[in-house]
């Protein structure tokens, strides 16, 4: 994967697994050239955008946005900057700013499937759902798409938070088809699964990738022990929470099996 395009957003609430959060992301690619060799103006476009890149990779989101700035000083026709402008705006709270860079970047680009999954995303964790969903829709339409089960992903999870549970399984079995060893797919399967009451189909996505509580973070764990309750194996129940005890005394998770709130 190349190295620098600006990332999907971290996700939050609803499963906010390690392997969710990584799953999402929408492929880096390093900053796009004009079809005509660079001008002075563009190469100092590029290296700027490169620059704020690495800021974001590391969670500097003020900093990148100052480098994105000069980036599109140089050149305020420069895709990629708009694009990354959009996700360092969002990262900062600046909702608006962030939507309107990432149309912009999509008018001067209207088939980087990146951005489009990126603002998809945004509009995910917004709560613009229909929004949200015909981003995707438009991404996953692309002639030759390649990341069809990152962007299905990403889509089931917005319909899980929209509670519209049927629609997220569909999404979730088309991403699990397409990857069938992606965890983060199958553990969101899982809690559709579990939410819609077939909590063996649950079961079983969590065995198809192996799945290990050794290895599993909170929501993982919780998701676990949710499943086997549902299927009355105390046994497992207390082995799961014995684990999530130990490693994560203090998240949510930990909190909801104490309270024996095996339902919300």
């Amino acid at each position: 994967m190349p190295a620098t395009r600006a990332r999907a957003l971290p996700t939050t609430g609803l499963l906010a697994t390690a392997a969710l959060a990584c799953a999402l992301l929408a492929g880096c690619a390093a900053p796009a050239r004009h079809a005509a060799e660079p001008d002075t103006a563009q190469r100092r476009a590029q290296a700027r955008l490169a620059l704020a890149s690495a800021y974001f990779e590391q969670g500097q989101a003020a900093t990148a946005l100052e480098e994105v700035d000069q980036a599109l000083a140089a050149d305020a026709r420069f895709a990629p900057a708009w694009s990354l402008r959009g996700l360092a705006q969002a990262s900062l709270g600046d909702a608006a700013a962030a939507r309107a860079s990432f149309e912009r970047a999509l008018a001067l680009e209207p088939g980087d499937a990146d951005t489009r999954h990126n603002f998809g995303w945004f509009l995910c964790q917004q709560q613009r759902w229909d929004e949200s969903q015909a981003q995707f829709e438009r991404v996953l339409a692309q002639p030759g798409y390649r990341a069809a089960a990152r962007s299905l992903l990403a889509l089931g999870v917005c319909q899980m938070r929209a509670g519209r549970w049927e629609a997220a399984q569909g999404s979730l079995e088309r991403a699990a088809a397409l990857e069938p060893a992606n965890a983060a797919a199958a553990l969101a399967l899982a809690e559709v699964l579990l939410k819609r009451g077939a909590p063996e189909r649950a079961q079983g996505q969590l065995q198809r990738v192996s799945f290990a509580p050794a290895r599993a973070d909170a929501a993982a764990l919780w998701l676990a022990a949710r499943i086997e309750h549902r299927l009355g194996r105390q046994a497992a129940v207390e082995t799961i929470g014995r684990e999530l005890r130990q490693r994560f005394p203090q998240a949510p998770q930990t909190l909801a099996l104490d309270q024996g709130r095996f339902d919300d």
